[in-house]
């Protein structure tokens, strides 16, 4: 299996990037993984001498990169041999079987469906956060940024994607899905969400339980929760400056260390043709490992072909 790395995406890189694919290479639970590394040659050659490795990889030259603050659009049209690009282009003739990236997230994402494309019936593809439960499991919430705005058909797309990835790659059998509201009853909500719970509830391929409230996010009552990109990120950075908060006044306990991205490693781009996963940009070596993993996991499952076939 060939994993396409962009050394040249996030805030740390190449080094952390580096570092983290020297790491996966010497992980035994990653032996039949070839990571290929995507960027500025002599950049990622130099860096690699001075981390002094003996691993060797294949290395792809992309002389351009697309910055962490840069337009995406503008800048995946403008920057063709960017790593993202160059990446996404060997996914998608098959040169690689995934491609994972802590660059520029609007970036990766506008290159992905220009590039991979939307699967066939996919309204909006969407990124999800993991939800870490009091129990020791693990939920997921779609959409967290990708789409702010969407219509109630687009949430019922969320919710089977989001089902299908808690099933297969988290291995959560028949997963509870909520949507998310201002109360349980079905009539509380706007006019997006009171319009999305009877087109959940007429879906027979998912476990829809109706409306959660956002107190019920990290307990069992829910596996899968939907959300526009707006309300879901919002929530996501909150729960994210939380964390952090908490951390910088020495607070350590192991269910508040679940809430630390490092752990995961990234999202995939749920309703695409090839697995693209996606990294937070401050993401450092021990976060490259857990990407990779990600990435390998959503290829053994065959997660894209299940969600063709569900659709």
């Amino acid at each position: 299996m060939k994993i396409g790395l962009d050394a040249m995406g996030g805030d740390f890189a190449p080094f952390e990037v580096l570092k983290g694919a020297i790491e996966s290479a010497q992980d035994p639970e990653l032996s039949n993984i070839e990571i290929v590394l995507i960027g500025q040659e002599d950049v990622i050659q130099k860096a690699l001498n001075d981390l002094a490795t003996d691993e060797k990889f294949t290395i792809i030259n992309a002389p351009e990169i697309i910055g962490m603050a840069e337009h995406p659009t503008k800048a995946v049209s403008q920057k063709r041999h960017s790593s993202i690009n160059i990446g996404l282009k060997m996914l998608h003739e098959g040169e690689l079987d995934a491609f994972a990236g802590a660059g520029n997230t609007g970036a990766m994402m506008v290159s992905s469906l220009y590039t991979v494309r939307a699967i066939e019936g996919i309204i909006r593809p969407s990124l999800s956060t993991v939800l870490p439960k009091i129990d020791g499991s693990t939920g997921v919430m779609l959409d967290v940024g990708a789409n702010s705005d969407v219509k109630p058909e687009t949430l019922k797309q969320f919710a089977v994607l989001g089902s299908l990835y808690v099933q297969h790659v988290l291995k959560i059998e028949n997963p509870k899905v909520g949507l998310l509201s201002i109360g349980e009853e079905k009539e509380k909500g706007n006019l997006l969400t009171q319009a999305a719970y009877p087109l959940l509830e007429q879906l027979r391929n998912i476990h829809f339980i109706g409306n959660v409230e956002g107190r019920d996010l990290f307990n069992e009552k829910a596996d899968v929760v939907v959300c526009d990109g707006f309300t879901g990120n919002i929530v996501l950075k909150a729960c994210e400056g939380f964390f952090y908060n908490l951390i910088k006044r020495g607070l350590r306990d192991d269910y508040l260390m679940r809430f630390n991205f490092e752990n995961y490693g990234g999202t995939p781009i749920l309703g695409i043709n090839k697995p693209v996963i996606i990294g937070h940009g401050i993401s450092k070596h021990n976060t490259i490992v857990n990407m990779v993993k990600l990435a390998r996991e959503v290829v053994l499952t065959g997660l894209i072909d299940k969600i063709k076939a569900s659709l």
